[in-house]
């Protein structure tokens, strides 16, 4: 499993995005970490485990990814002679490249994505100020406040898909104007036919 790097509010896991690295021109599998005995042997897929170190593998390049599915076309060669022995994590490694290809991508997505109308965008914008505010003044009331949201949100969200089941749209369709994946535009559609 990738542990991502980036997130957004907008996409949630749906695009978060990482830094993925390439060895022999294709994606490693994930590094396994030896702590003895025991039926859980942790594992991670993120990109400063491929350090060479420990007879794991290291990374030769690497490049955006995203959980979509979606791979950079960019490239960024390691420096291994700058990197030296210091494990990646400690290394000052510049990442902007492949953040600035993902950022890329999310803007391709957004463009495809329904815009919001502006006075909800701008309510949803006061409203995340708001309930931060109030996480830190009445850390309680803002439980409750994000509990009624998460209701509020699963009713209109089960209504508006029963709409779009009813008008024939396709979770094709669903998944590029929510800026999500398929599987989870199909899950909705056919969540809203149980309604």
């Amino acid at each position: 499993m990738v542990e991502w790097d980036w997130w957004t509010v907008d996409f949630g896991d749906a695009h978060a995005g990482a830094v993925g690295v390439l060895i022999g021109g294709s994606e490693p599998g994930p590094v396994y970490f030896d702590v003895g005995s025991g039926p859980d042997v942790p594992s991670t897929k993120h990109w400063s485990a491929y350090d060479g170190r420990y007879r794991r593998p290291r990374a030769e390049v690497l490049r955006a990814v995203c959980a979509c599915g979606w791979r950079g076309a960019a490239e960024y060669p390691l420096d291994w002679a700058a990197v030296g022995d210091r494990p990646l994590y400690e290394a000052d490694v510049d990442v902007s490249g492949p953040l600035a290809d993902w950022s890329a991508h999310l803007s391709v997505v957004r463009e495809a994505a329904v815009p919001l109308p502006e006075p909800l965008a701008a309510l949803l914008v006061e409203m995340a100020e708001r309930l931060t505010v109030t996480a830190v003044d009445a850390p309680l009331a803002a439980l409750r406040a994000a509990g009624v949201l998460e209701r509020v949100a699963a009713r209109v969200g089960r209504e508006a898909a029963g709409a779009l089941c009813d008008d024939g749209l396709s979770a094709e369709a669903v998944a590029t104007g929510l800026g999500t994946t398929y599987s989870k535009a199909l899950f909705m559609l056919l969540a809203a036919q149980d309604r």
